[in-house]
C-alpha cells in the first residue's frame, strides 16, 4: 500500500499531514495491517526532521504560486506549475499510489493534477474557514472532502457537496497536550506573575514582532513574555530588545525564542495565561486544544485569504477576540492581555470556549478514510 500526501509551503499545510501519518501508523498497529509506504511531494520538504521520523519520503514537485495581485511572475509561475504536473505525472506513475492526500495550497496543485489524470483517488482536507483555490479545483477531482469549520462546505461547488464532512483539523498528538510541571525552571521564567505567550506563525511575523518591540517596557511590568520570533527575524529581535530594556529592571522577563520544539511549547503553552498568535487554522486548533485565552492577529485578507475568516470564526466561539493588523499598537496589544489577565471571568470563559473548539478525533477519522480508499484501491 502506497499513500502520497501534497501540500503548499506553510506549517497550516504541512504539521495536519505530520497528524495524519502518525494516526495511519496507530491504525496500521492496532489492525496488524502491512505498514504502508509514505511519500510527501512539495516543492520543499518544510520540515525534514518531522518527515523522517514519521517513515515520509519527501519528493520534489515543482509548483509556480498564484498571486492576488498582478505580477509578472504569475505568468512565470504558471510554466512552473505546467512543468511540476509534467513531472509529478512522471513521479506519481512510478510510485502509484493508491491514494493521494491533499492539504492545498499552491504547492498540491501539480500533483493533484496528476492524480487527475493518472485516475488516483483523491483525498482533500481544508483547515481553513475559507477555503483556498488549490481546493476549490481540485474538490472536482476529490472522492472525499473533509473541511475543519461549520459554513465552510458553501464555498464549494454544489455538486461536490455530498462528498464533503466535517471532520476538524488534525493536530499532532504531542501538541494536543501541554506540559506545567517544571515549565517554569525550562523556560526561566519568574514565578507568581502571569506568562504571556506571543506566536508569530511557523516562520514568524514581523508585524508582531514591532509591536512587542515597542510595547515591551510596559508587558515586562506586569508578566513573563515567551516571544517566538521565528528564525529570520531572532537577531534583529534581541538586538532591539536589548535597547528597549536597557537598564529595566524587569528585562529577564523578555524570553525571545527562533523556534520552539514541541517540548518547549507544551511547556509554554502549559504556563501560558493568554496566547497571543496569527489567524492560522492550525494555531488556533492548537490554542483550543491548550483551552487557552486567545488574541489573533490575522494577516490582512490582502495578503492571505484565509486568516482573517478563520479568526472571526474562532473569535465567534467566545474563545478568542481579533485586532486588525491595521489597527494594531502596542497600546491597544498592552490593553487587551491586560485586560483578559485582570478578569479571571473573562479569561475562565474563553478558556472553556476554546476547550469546545477542537476535535481531537480529527486525524484518526482521516487516516481510516485515507486506509479504506487505499486498500479498495490496491484491491
Amino acid at each position: 500500500m502506497t499513500i502520497a500526501f501534497t501540500g503548499g509551503g506553510t506549517g497550516g499545510h504541512f504539521y495536519p499531514i505530520i497528524a495524519m501519518a502518525e494516526a495511519l501508523r496507530d491504525l496500521v498497529r492496532e489492525d496488524q495491517l502491512i505498514a504502508p509506504k509514505l511519500y510527501y511531494l512539495a516543492p520543499q520538504p518544510f520540515d525534514e526532521k518531522a518527515l523522517f521520523e514519521n517513515g515520509i519520503s519527501y519528493i520534489r514537485v515543482p509548483a509556480g504560486k498564484m498571486r492576488r495581485y498582478v505580477s509578472i511572475q504569475n505568468i512565470t509561475d504558471s510554466f512552473v506549475t505546467l512543468f511540476g504536473t509534467l513531472y509529478a505525472v512522471v513521479v506519481l506513475f512510478k510510485l502509484y499510489p493508491d491514494v493521494v492526500v491533499s492539504k492545498g495550497g499552491y504547492g498540491s496543485v501539480p500533483t493533484i493534477l496528476a492524480a487527475r489524470l493518472l485516475r488516483i483517488p483523491i483525498i482533500i482536507h481544508e483547515s481553513d474557514a475559507k477555503p483556498g483555490r488549490a481546493n476549490l479545483l481540485a474538490a472536482k477531482f476529490a472522492d472525499k472532502i473533509a473541511i475543519s469549520f461549520a459554513g465552510s462546505e458553501e464555498f464549494f461547488p454544489k455538486k461536490t457537496r455530498k462528498k464533503i464532512a466535517r471532520t476538524g483539523i488534525p493536530t499532532r498528538k504531542a501538541l494536543m497536550r501541554i506540559e506545567h510541571e517544571g515549565a517554569e525552571q525550562y523556560l526561566h521564567l519568574e514565578k507568581n506573575i502571569p506568562t504571556v505567550f506571543i506566536i508569530g506563525g511557523s516562520q514568524g511575523s514581523v508585524r508582531i514582532n514591532e509591536a512587542v518591540l515597542s510595547a515591551l517596557p510596559d508587558l515586562v511590568s506586569f508578566a513573563n513574555i515567551i516571544h517566538q520570533t521565528g528564525q529570520a527575524n531572532f537577531k534583529a529581535v534581541e538586538a532591539v530588545a536589548n535597547v528597549e530594556l536597557t537598564k529595566n529592571s524587569y528585562a529577564s522577563r523578555y524570553h525571545p525564542i527562533d523556534y520552539l520544539s514541541e517540548v518547549a511549547m507544551q511547556r509554554a503553552a502549559g504556563v501560558a495565561s493568554v496566547v497571543v498568535s496569527r489567524g492560522g487554522s492550525t494555531g488556533i486548533t492548537e490554542i483550543s486544544f491548550w483551552k487557552k485565552p486567545a488574541i489573533l492577529i490575522p494577516i490582512p485578507e490582502s495578503i492571505s485569504h484565509d486568516q482573517r475568516s478563520n479568526a472571526y470564526a474562532y473569535a465567534r466561539t467566545g474563545a478568542a477576540m481579533v485586532i486588525e493588523e491595521e489597527n494594531l499598537s502596542p497600546h491597544l496589544l498592552v490593553s487587551e492581555i491586560k485586560r483578559i489577565i485582570d478578569n479571571p471571568s473573562i479569561a475562565n470563559k474563553m478558556s472553556e470556549a476554546a476547550g469546545e473548539f477542537a476535535d481531537p478525533d480529527a486525524a484518526n477519522i482521516l487516516a481510516k478514510q485515507i486506509l479504506s480508499i487505499a486498500l479498495r484501491h490496491e484491491v
